[in-house]
């Protein structure tokens, strides 16, 4: 890790386009030696898009390996660019929507998800928005786990681990938005069984709950990296009925939205982890036999 995290910092001195290059070739290597995260990839595209042909899916793949691979590159670019020259690469658009909901007296979740975008999202993010938290998942490994905590801090006024739930609703309460993003698979407490791109998934349903008890709307951030090698963050309006008093009604607003944003740059959002697993019943195990698909 140090010596990755030291290759990166050399690469950052690079030119931009040079980064993206070594971002792609880096992908491009995964791609080819990562089988088990190929397949998971592969079979999730093959689930949420039947109507593509098989090369379609297989191109869309390859893709997404090369936007993982530049990810990293964000990884660096949240991590050291000035705010300069993150202005300069960057249009966001509906900004005005977090200030909307302070000013109507509500807190704030920054709703999003996980795209290969998401960590230089953060920073951006901390150039148009008030001083907010950021909530992060624990790893295995506590460097890699440091490693990403210390990233999201470059952005965060301070990082919430994804469980720590009292935390999140005092820092809505004392009106600093909260970065949020539900959308990985979650068969815990405050879950449940519904459609994503028409397939059932074990989903996370604790927006609404969490937009109650912080007193907080909930203001939908999607990021996007374009062709020309920007960037463009979009914030929707607040979503009007969340909380409803039906959580799963509110995951269904939600997931409805965030799929639209896929479909607008499918390469990015993160297909390597198993959005379909811990189904209960009898519904199939879907990455039980890879073979069809390595």
């Amino acid at each position: 890790m140090w010596a990755g995290l030291g290759f990166l910092r050399v690469v950052f001195m690079l030119p931009l386009s040079w980064q993206f290059g070594i971002g792609r070739t880096i992908g491009r290597i995964a791609h080819r030696i990562g089988a088990e995260r190929r397949a998971i990839a592969r079979r999730n595209i093959e689930l949420c898009f039947p109507e593509m042909s098989a090369d379609a899916r297989n191109k869309l793949v390859h893709e997404h390996f090369e936007a993982l691979g530049i990810s990293l590159i964000e990884l660096g670019l949240g991590r050291w660019a000035s705010d300069d020259y993150l202005e300069s690469i960057t249009t966001i658009i509906g900004a005005e929507h977090i200030q909307h909901a302070i000013d109507a007296g509500y807190g704030v979740i920054l709703l999003s998800a996980h795209f290969t975008t998401l960590e230089l999202s953060g920073r951006v993010l901390a150039l148009h928005c008030p001083p907010f938290d950021a909530v992060y998942r624990r790893f295995r490994s506590d460097f890699t786990t440091e490693i990403m905590v210390s990233n999201r801090e470059v952005a965060a006024r301070r990082v919430i681990e994804k469980n720590d739930i009292k935390s999140m609703v005092r820092s809505l309460r004392e009106g600093v938005p909260v970065w949020y993003a539900p959308d990985q698979s979650y068969n815990l407490k405050q879950s449940a069984l519904l459609p994503f791109f028409g397939v059932p998934s074990m989903t996370n349903t604790a927006t609404g709950t969490l937009a109650k008890l912080g007193k907080a709307k909930a203001v939908p951030f999607f990021p996007r990296r374009l062709a020309n090698g920007r960037y463009e963050l979009t914030l929707l309006p607040a979503i009007a009925d969340l909380p409803s008093g039906d959580a799963e009604e509110d995951t269904r607003q939600y997931t409805a939205l965030l799929e639209q944003h896929i479909k607008s740059c499918p390469e990015q959002y993160y297909w390597v982890h198993r959005k379909f697993k811990n189904r209960p019943g009898l519904l199939a195990n879907v990455y039980a036999n890879f073979t069809s698909v390595k």
